[in-house]
């Protein structure tokens, strides 16, 4: 972890050390579909906190940097496309809109309801519930990040922390679930972090239906949807724009030169 601080700005660069290559990363795991330095003021103050990595004489690996935090500084360091998180914009579409234009999602929603599914939302206090979904997620998929219980934790504690933040959405009939959303508020924005569906109702597309629903009503509250890390065709047929994603990456070498430039 470093910490550079001085009249004319602050950084931290929340680094560690990744074993299995022995790059430096960001903390987080692969939990996170962002990372970034924290930064504010003065440019120099982040190229000193970067410089400062230089010491570890490793490699620096972050995946991934959104376009809107792109910075000259990056530019000196290898700087690569890595993909795109599809978004909808509220300023761009109005929540009737949307619906106008996924007729068919807005019909499932419907079926849903007469088979007795409603849609429902909880904060993220409910650890029990946000323990179920990664349980059935990673029951799914043998490559799922959430066999590893250390990392479901995290997820727990995390949306313990800030349950207002963090909002779960379902489809359920009874002790019966079709499909879930764990979703985190940010700023105007709702990000939209895990989806799972039962195979069983496969033919009703349920994570598309629930997708679509609450995307029509966060658009409906002003708020812009972030589907996040990929270009999958279910976001994309949603999506009415993307953030483009980077992978930046920066040799020891490259680090020190950072630090060196102020010098010159």
């Amino acid at each position: 972890m470093v910490c550079a601080e001085a009249s004319y700005g602050m950084a931290i660069i929340p680094a560690a050390h990744r074993h299995i290559d022995r790059s430096l990363r960001l903390l987080g795991d692969e939990l996170f579909d962002y990372r970034g330095f924290l930064h504010s003021g003065d440019e120099l103050v982040l190229r000193v906190a970067l410089g400062a990595l230089a010491a570890m004489q490793r490699p620096l690996e972050v995946v991934a940097v959104r376009e809107c935090e792109r910075c000259p500084l990056m530019e000196e360091l290898e700087l690569l496309p890595f993909t795109v998180a599809p978004s909808v914009d509220c300023a761009e579409i109005s929540s009737e809109c949307f619906a106008g234009m996924h007729n068919r999602l807005g019909r499932n929603l419907r079926r849903f309801r007469k088979l007795g599914f409603d849609l429902r939302s909880y904060r993220g206090d409910k650890a029990q519930l946000l323990h179920e979904i990664y349980a059935r997620k990673a029951a799914q998929d043998p490559a799922s990040l959430f066999h590893d219980s250390s990392r479901v934790e995290f997820i727990m504690q995390a949306a313990a922390l800030s349950p207002q933040s963090c909002e779960i959405f379902t489809l359920e009939c009874g002790p019966h679930l079709a499909a879930a959303l764990v979703t985190w508020r940010d700023a105007g924005f709702r990000r939209l972090y895990t989806t799972w569906f039962d195979p069983a109702y496969g033919k009703l597309s349920p994570a598309m239906t629930l997708i679509y629903e609450v995307t029509r009503q966060s658009l409906a509250e002003g708020l812009n949807c972030d589907y996040m890390t990929g270009e999958q065709p279910y976001k994309l047929r949603l999506a009415t724009g993307s953030m483009p994603l980077y992978r930046l990456k920066a040799t020891s070498r490259a680090l020190a030169a950072l630090s060196e430039a102020i010098a010159v």
